[in-house]
């Protein structure tokens, strides 16, 4: 089964088909976050700080970090949240850019095996971003898309997934190290955009053999009560064999109906990481107090 092995200085996490669901962590990115765009701006990286210690403390198993800021010193930019990320967490990064210059940057100063996002199928992104991904021995999500656009045909869209496989092959990159992004349409834009995922995600699986990762939050996109569709959606993606996803794991209902999915799915041993994060603390207390004191009282 395909393993997609990235890594920090001192932590390893594994995207795999029988593996849990992993979570990548997407707040750190300032498009639509007016805020954190202007504080990034003038050099003020305490939100950077703060979004990377909740979405750890939440559950993200990897952290997806952008610098993408108009009229920017983007490189710079990049290279300074990761350079701050990695100081206060140990999880692996996904240094995230469609700047060639900026992923440069960033990679220079990762310390691991980082997840590049991305490439897409565009000649000129492909001859520019597989040598670097490459070279560094790094991983790289596939987003399949080309100089035609984002096509609403699935098998398109396949074909487009199969030809970066293949030409990162040329590269010298495994397989392993392609993780491919189906492209996740809003819902309420193309009523056929969550069976699409599903279809490319089956072929995805079964006939390139690569792992799979999407931007979860497009799904529920102007839609009220956003997280129960986007939660529903990861579900059923995981269902359909999907192994990772940049999403926000401070949504409750969303990490649950993951944790829930990998449950299901049989990714969860004994379902021990949905007990440790569903156990009622009170309860637990209890019981560990009665065996304590079935304890004392067997010693007497």
């Amino acid at each position: 089964m395909t393993e997609t092995v990235l890594s920090s200085a001192t932590k390893e996490v594994v995207i795999g088909f029988d593996r849990p669901f992993v979570m990548i962590g997407e707040r750190i990115n300032p498009t639509g976050r007016k805020l954190l765009t202007e504080e990034m701006k003038v050099g003020d990286f305490s939100r950077v700080e703060a979004d990377a210690l909740a979405q750890v403390a939440a559950g993200a198993h990897m952290l997806d970090v952008n610098a993408g800021i108009p009229l920017a010193d983007e490189p710079a930019l990049l290279a300074r949240a990761i350079k701050l990320v990695q100081s206060v967490t140990d999880v692996p990064l996904s240094i995230d850019s469609s700047i060639i210059e900026a992923l440069e940057a960033g990679i220079a100063v990762y310390d691991g095996k980082p997840l590049i996002n991305s490439v897409t199928g565009e000649e000129e992104v492909l001859e520019r971003v597989l040598p670097l991904v490459a070279r560094h021995s790094a991983a790289v999500v596939a987003i399949s898309n080309d100089e035609t656009g984002i096509s609403e045909d699935p098998d398109v869209r396949f074909k487009v997934a199969q030809k970066i496989v293949e030409r990162a092959a040329d590269h010298g990159i495994p397989r392993s190290d392609v993780v491919v992004d189906p492209l996740v349409m809003p819902i309420g834009a193309m009523g056929t955009a969550g069976q699409q995922v599903f279809r490319l995600v089956r072929r995805i699986r079964t006939e390139l053999g690569v792992n799979t990762t999407c931007g979860a939050s497009n799904v529920s996109f102007g839609l009220p009560n956003r997280h129960a569709v986007t939660g529903t959606f990861l579900a059923m993606a995981i269902g359909a064999g999907m192994t990772s996803a940049i999403m926000n794991p401070l949504h409750g209902e969303v990490k649950q109906a993951v944790m829930a999915a990998d449950v299901l799915a049989g990714h969860d041993q004994d379902c021990m990481a949905w007990i440790a994060e569903n156990r009622d603390p009170t309860t637990a207390g209890e019981g560990a107090a009665r065996r304590r004191g079935g304890r004392r009282r067997a010693a007497v």
